[in-house]
């Protein structure tokens, strides 16, 4: 009997174990709902109403600075040049050109066309990719950009003379941009060149392995054409 109870409580271990292999995929689909879901609460901001003369109203407005929407990467070619992904949402999932692409481990790209069902996108490791950044507690910004050799490095550069930076630094998003919400990780700084003072080129090693990727987040930025109105209403 005993040796029957154990041959029978192995065999349904065994077959607990096929079953949670063949569940990660719908559970992992399920915290990336749930993932999102979160980050579109927490994207909502508030601001309290103050009238002309100052007198204040227990009111407040809630603004949505950012909406979250999940989707995953069908194709990668991440050892060409100028590589893009392919994703499985499009416009009928409110997805739009410019949107930010992120994980869990930081930045990934930004969309460029959209289909009804799918979109590409530009992956950081695109020579034509250019991302503001800056070094975590510091207010010195530069652009991220690949110079096309290393898949898990990318590079930091413009970054000014003054700026202290060290080997082993997290490198974030700068939320300059339209795009990108400040503080998405990107790495830590791996290499530093200088020449005459000036910094010629940082390396970035990458928290993403970009040749394994597959759910990720987009980001919409709700105020991206407020910002550009006002910038182009500037410029003339």
């Amino acid at each position: 009997m005993s040796s029957a109870n154990n041959i029978t409580g192995g065999i349904y271990n065994k077959l607990n174990s096929i079953n949670d292999f063949f569940n990660l995929k719908t559970e992992n689909q399920r915290l990336l709902e749930e993932n999102t879901y979160l980050k579109n609460l927490l994207s909502i901001e508030q601001f309290s109403i103050d009238s002309i003369n100052k007198i204040n109203i227990d009111s407040t407005t809630q603004v949505k600075r950012f909406d979250y929407f999940s989707a995953k990467i069908l194709k990668n070619d991440f050892t060409r040049r100028n590589n893009f992904l392919l994703i499985n949402k499009g416009s009928k999932f409110g997805i739009e050109p410019e949107m930010a692409v992120v994980n869990s481990k930081g930045i990934i790209g930004v969309t460029k066309n959209v289909s009804k069902y799918h979109a590409t996108v530009i992956s950081i490791l695109n020579s034509y990719s250019q991302i503001n950044a800056k070094i975590k507690n510091d207010h010195h910004f530069g652009t991220l950009t690949w110079n096309g050799k290393d898949y898990q490095k990318i590079q930091l550069l413009d970054l000014p003379r003054q700026t202290k930076v060290k080997i082993g630094d997290t490198i974030i998003t700068g939320g300059k941009s339209t795009i990108f919400p400040e503080g998405i990780l990107v790495g830590v700084v791996d290499n530093i060149e200088k020449n005459n003072k000036k910094f010629e080129v940082i390396d970035v090693k990458l928290f993403n392995d970009m040749s394994s990727i597959s759910n990720v987040n987009l980001i919409k930025n709700n105020q991206k054409d407020e910002i550009i109105k006002l910038q182009l209403d500037n410029d003339e």
